[in-house]
Order: C-alpha cells, then sequence, then structure tokens
C-alpha cells in the first residue's frame, strides 16, 4: 500500500500543473472568474481542486465544485482524486450525478455534472455552499454547460453585491477593506468562528484541454485567461496527403500499417458509433487470419456506451504478453475515459451529431466532421504514458478548415427541459436570459408551446401551480414528469415509474455479433402485444420475481451478480438495467414527497395505455395506406424503428416516444392506441387539429 502511495505521489509531482500551484493559486486569490487551458494530461481536473483544498479554500465548510458534461467522468475522477488524497470515497472526496449522490456532510472536494449543479440551485439560488466553482470540459458546450456558465453569472454578480452590503464594506485602518480582508481570511481558513465567507463572491474557473479563451474571456467581462504549457509527452501529428474518399478503410489500412511497422504500443481508433465499430471489428479479424500466425498479435476492444459495463472493462485490461490492443471507441473515448497503454492513436475526423429541428420535432443523428478541439482531444490521447503519434486520416489543409468548437448544444436541441429549469429558478424572461449564444427564436417559441401544451406554464408563461412546480421537481424530461402525475390519475403509476426508469437509460436490449438470433428470441419472451412500453415493464418485474426467487434459495446472495446472469442469459444490457433500478429508486422517493399516489393497474393494462396516450399526445401517429405512418403533430412520414415490437404488426394509432432521422425518420419506444382516445384525453389540443 505504501509504494502505491509513493506512485502517487511520484506522479502528481511529474504532472505538469505541479510547477504552476502557487501560480494557480495565486490567480484564483486575485480573480473572481479564471480561464484555464491545459493540455490533456497536464492534470488540471485532479490537481487543481486539491491546490484548492490545500490553500483554504475549503475553510468553514466550504466546498469546491467541479462539474463535468459526462456522468462517467464525475464518477471516475472523482475516484482517482479520493485515492490521491488517501480517503473513502464519498468523505472528504465525493462525486453526484443524476440519481446518485456519493457524498456527506464532510465532503469538500465535489464532483458532479453539470446538469446537477443547475439542479442544486432550484434549492439554493446563492449556491452558498461553494466557494469555488470549476466548470471543466467547458469545450464541449453542451446545452447545461452554456445555461450553467449564464446562472453563475448572475450568482457571481447576486453574491458580489450581498458582500458589499452585507459585510459593510469600508477600510480598515490598514487600508484594507473588509471584504478582502474576510476572502483572504478564508483562503487562509483564519476565521475563528467559522462562519466567515458566507456572502463572499463566488470564484469560477472555467477549464478545458482545447477552448478558445476569448470567446469565454469576453462573455465574462475580459476575465483572465492562464495557460498551461506542455504535455507529459510529446505527440507525433502525422496527416494524410490527399482526402480519404472512404474513411473507414483507411482507418484498417493505418491500423494495420501501426501494427506491422510502429514500435510496442496500443491503438485507440475513434469511429461514430457502434454499427461502424462492429463492422470494423469483424474486418480486422477476417483480416489477422490471413497474415502469418507470428502477426496475429492484435487483439480488439470495442467501448461504445451501450455495450454491458462488464465488457466496457475490457479496454483497462492489458494485453496479453506480446499482443496489441486495438480499442475502437466512439468519442466516449475523448475526455470521459482514461485507457492506459494508449501509444497510437487513429482520428479518421468525424463525429456522430445530434441535430433537433424545432419545426418538425425531430431529432437527427448524422455524421459531421470534428472540430479543432475535439481533434486535439483526441491526439492528447496518445501522450498519457509516453510520446506517441496521432494520425489524423485527412490532410493538414483540412484541419485549418475544421471549426474552432463543435456547435454549441444549446443550438441543436429540444430546449423545453432548458426552459422549464429556467423559469423555476425564477427566469420569466427567456428570451431576455444572458446566453453565452442564444438559441434560435425560433427554438424557444417551440419549447414554451409544448410546454403549455403540458400544462406546465400558464398562459403569460408563467410556471403553474401545481402542475408546473411539480415538474420541475422531477430530474426528468418534461414529458416524463407529465406521465407521472397523470399516472397517479389513471391508477398506473408503479408501471410509469418502471417504464420512465427504463427509458432514462441506454437500450436495455443487447445483441452480441454473431447471437442476433438468440438475441431475437430472448426479446419474444418479454414482448407485448401492445407495444414497447410494456414490454419495458415485463423485462422489469420479470427480473424482480427471478431475483425474489432466487433470494429466497440462496439467502444472503449477491444483487449484483445475481442481475449480470440473468442479463446474460436474456441478452439484455445489464449496465442500463442496474441503471433503470437506480433511477426507479430515486424518482420513487420524489414521487413520494410530492405526495402522489402510488398504484397499479395489475394485469388490465388498458388504463396504462390510456395514460400513455394522455401523457404522449403531442407523439401521436397514424398508419397510412402504404405501410408508414404520419406523425399528427409536425405531419412527418416515418417507419417504425426495426426494434419496436411492433415492427411488424403495424397497428392502425400509435403514441412514441423518439423520432429519430438517421437513413431513415424513424420513430422508436411505441404503443398501440385507440385514435379516438386522444380526443377524449387531450381535448385542448386535438381539438385544435384538423
Amino acid at each position: 500500500m505504501n509504494d502505491r502511495r509513493q506512485k502517487i505521489l511520484q506522479h502528481r509531482k511529474s504532472l505538469p500543473i505541479a510547477l504552476v500551484e502557487k501560480r494557480l493559486v495565486d490567480e484564483v486569490r486575485k480573480n473572481n472568474t479564471l480561464i484555464i487551458v491545459g493540455e490533456t494530461g497536464s492534470g488540471k481536473t485532479t490537481q487543481l481542486p486539491q491546490f484548492l483544498f490545500n490553500a483554504g479554500f475549503c475553510g468553514y465548510g466550504k466546498v469546491v465544485g467541479v462539474t463535468q458534461p459526462r456522468r462517467v467522468a464525475a464518477v471516475t475522477v472523482a475516484k482517482r482524486v479520493a485515492e490521491e488524497c488517501g480517503v473513502e470515497l464519498g468523505q472528504k472526496v465525493g462525486y453526484s450525478i443524476r440519481f446518485e449522490d456519493v457524498t456527506s456532510s464532510s465532503t469538500r472536494l465535489k464532483y458532479m455534472t453539470d446538469g446537477l449543479l443547475l439542479r442544486e440551485a432550484l434549492l439554493d439560488p446563492y449556491l452558498s455552499r461553494y466557494s469555488v466553482i470549476i466548470v471543466d470540459e467547458a469545450h464541449e458546450r453542451t446545452v447545461h454547460t452554456d445555461v450553467l456558465l449564464g446562472l453563475l453569472k448572475k450568482v457571481q454578480n447576486a453574491r458580489s453585491r450581498s458582500a458589499k452590503h452585507d459585510l459593510n464594506v469600508g477600510k480598515s485602518n490598514d487600508g484594507t477593506s473588509v471584504m478582502e480582508k474576510e476572502n483572504d481570511n478564508l483562503c487562509k481558513g483564519t476565521d475563528k468562528q467559522g462562519q466567515g465567507g458566507k456572502f463572499l463572491p463566488l470564484k469560477l474557473i472555467i477549464m478545458s484541454a482545447s477552448l478558445d479563451a476569448r470567446v469565454f474571456s469576453e462573455y465574462f467581462g475580459g476575465a483572465r485567461a492562464v495557460h498551461i504549457q506542455g504535455r507529459q509527452f510529446p505527440v507525433e501529428i502525422l496527416y494524410t496527403l490527399h482526402p480519404q474518399e472512404d474513411y473507414l478503410d483507411a482507418a484498417l489500412i493505418t491500423i494495420f500499417q501501426i501494427h506491422m511497422e510502429e514500435a510496442p504500443g496500443d491503438i485507440l481508433v475513434f469511429l461514430t458509433g457502434q454499427e461502424e465499430i462492429e463492422s470494423v471489428e469483424n474486418i480486422i479479424q477476417e483480416r489477422l487470419r490471413q497474415l502469418p500466425e507470428a502477426s496475429r498479435k492484435l487483439l480488439t476492444v470495442p467501448i461504445f456506451s451501450s455495450l454491458p459495463s462488464e465488457q466496457q472493462l475490457r479496454v483497462f485490461t492489458p494485453a496479453p504478453p506480446d499482443f496489441r490492443k486495438v480499442i475502437l471507441a466512439t468519442n466516449i473515448a475523448e475526455t470521459s475515459v482514461t485507457i492506459p497503454g494508449i501509444k497510437y492513436v487513429v482520428d479518421p475526423g468525424f463525429v456522430k451529431a445530434r441535430s433537433y429541428d424545432p419545426a418538425k420535432g425531430m431529432e437527427s443523428l448524422i455524421i459531421v466532421p470534428t472540430s479543432k478541439a475535439q481533434a486535439l482531444q483526441r491526439s492528447g490521447r496518445a501522450g498519457r504514458e509516453g510520446p506517441g503519434k496521432c494520425f489524423r486520416l485527412y490532410p493538414e489543409s483540412e484541419f485549418e478548415k475544421l471549426e474552432d468548437l463543435i456547435k454549441p448544444e444549446i443550438k441543436r436541441c429540444n430546449l423545453s427541459n432548458v426552459i422549464l429549469q429556467l423559469k423555476a429558478l425564477g427566469v420569466d424572461d427567456i428570451f431576455g436570459f444572458d446566453f453565452m449564444e442564444k438559441p434560435s427564436r425560433a427554438a424557444i417559441v417551440k419549447s414554451l408551446e409544448q410546454l403549455f401544451l403540458l400544462g406546465a406554464l400558464t398562459d403569460d408563461c408563467k410556471l403553474s401551480n401545481p402542475v408546473g412546480c411539480q415538474m420541475a421537481r422531477l430530474p426528468l424530461d418534461p414529458i416524463y414528469s407529465k406521465a407521472l402525475i397523470l399516472a397517479s390519475q389513471f391508477n398506473c403509476l408503479e408501471e410509469m415509474l418502471i417504464t420512465v426508469s427504463m427509458l432514462s437509460v441506454e437500450s436495455i436490449f443487447y445483441a452480441p455479433r454473431g447471437k442476433m438470433d438468440e438475441a431475437r428470441t430472448a426479446m419474444k419472451c418479454f414482448a407485448s402485444p401492445d407495444g414497447d412500453h410494456i414490454t419495458l415493464v415485463n423485462v422489469y418485474r420479470a427480473y424482480d420475481e427471478f431475483f425474489v426467487k432466487r433470494k429466497l434459495q440462496l439467502g444472503k446472495d449477491k444483487h449484483g451478480k445475481v442481475l449480470r446472469k440473468w442479463c446474460k442469459e436474456n441478452y439484455i444490457n445489464s449496465r442500463s438495467l442496474r441503471h433503470a433500478r437506480d433511477i426507479h429508486s430515486q424518482i420513487h422517493g420524489h414521487v413520494q414527497q410530492m405526495g402522489l399516489c402510488i398504484s397499479s393497474c395489475g394485469d388490465d393494462m388498458l388504463q396504462f395505455r390510456r395514460c400513455l396516450a394522455a401523457s404522449f399526445f403531442l407523439n401521436a401517429a397514424v398508419r397510412q395506406p402504404e405501410g408508414t405512418y404520419r406523425t399528427l403533430a409536425s405531419g412527418q412520414i416515418v417507419q417504425i424503428h426495426p426494434t419496436s415490437v411492433l415492427f411488424r404488426s403495424k397497428p392502425e394509432c400509435i403514441v412514441f416516444n423518439e423520432l429519430v432521422q438517421t437513413s431513415n425518420k424513424y420513430i422508436r419506444n411505441i404503443t398501440r392506441i385507440d385514435f379516438l382516445w386522444l380526443t377524449e384525453l387531450a381535448p385542448h389540443y386535438y381539438s385544435m387539429q384538423d
């Protein structure tokens, strides 16, 4: 254990950020807002919060909060920092993400998702627990990051005004203001009463390996920017001479070129999704069989978000002796996961991006070029443990043409959840809110309309009471929140709790390569002729029945082991099911606190289907003569997704959860309903339709 602690200490001292610890702490003391650009591997995410703790910024019980755009990053970084501090996770160092809180009253370094901090602001508008908030990976510009920055700007102004008023700023005998002395005491931890700093200005640090500091600096009124130079190890960037017509083929050629010609070291290849990853994995296996036996020592390991967690963990397992790993990854490996052993990165230069059209109410998943910021993040993966190489499968001239940053998510997503949260935070003028980049007026108007139709807003766009207030309390998409509230009236809240929990996670069913037929057969055991929502309920209940029986037979049985075994036998993603069960537990607590009636409709799912119609009336579609469907809200012609249990049966009228465009326009997560239910259960909308 001592050897482990010694290695950790040596590693921390070797990080580039260790050389500028004093300078960074001084900059934070001098500036309320600071922008830090530190290259990948500099140690900024793990080390800076510890520097601030050691410098006294957590005096009087204050907390340094660090936000991450992804759940997995918040969890893994918190675990690493707890290990470096030699403390149990959840004590001095903890994390908080949606539906999971591993913190305590003694937590002083808190990692969390940006969306979670937004929800905290509902209960504490001043965010008074925090002395410093670090917004990490700001270059990703998620919708929650952008809204959070606007909110933090308001909080900073409010706390500064309170500090000046409540501390009665004046000059002491030595010419120093009272507030300056209190601020200095907080940093040194010298306030004997333990109450100081309550109204001190909020320190805000915006951090990334590859952001445009100028944009953020201007937004915060000329905030100071600090650059931490030097990655841990140099990375050589190599480009192609000409653009590649087939980037997958170019990636395969590069993989084998590295394998046959380069020194030992694992390869990380960035691809756009599961389909590409599985295709490339198949081709690698085929080509390996054509090589001499001595050259076949290449181990393929995929990683993408819907992959079961036990299979995701394979990327961290060292390759067997004399073997080289090639990791086929989506952009999950850009920032969220640091994989040891990577020496070579293959970057085709593309990413799958989600885009929302408010006029059609449709999301699209399209393959687009990466930004320069993403390209820099990817190349940085090769220099974490030693000198590395990044093979960009496009000419250098094409790199210069890339956008500096990815288009902010706030300009390409459904804003209903964001606007509901802003309304709950007391922001009545959404159009006047100080966004870093304003979303389109059409997107705001469409979301306001949706919230009004769901009953969350009044005629004058105020938060309605009680429905709007109840919806804002639930950490869910507005349509799911409304579904839970209605389910209480339809006496099927137990079924809707299960459904919303299962819809809130990655795909439940998992079909591994080479076992598609077995997976389809397993799915039929749970399938309901009424649709996907009831099928999800069946899966959840089937596991509950299995676990209860198993527990009775074996007594003290380990839940996780039982769950993984049952999921493997039934081709179900155990990580998703476990996550869904955690979400169910959390939401169950919320609805109990709200006083909703938790009851079940039993085996008679008619009331549940009627509740789905009342909840998802904006997502209804009717069958057309040729077998396609027309959505009633936007008139889009769509198809049922092949993964739906209703793909072949084609009922007359359905409600769905998701409308996505890939190669075709698909609707997903579907239940059959009676068309007449729509006018009965949503007359305020369908009486206005033709």
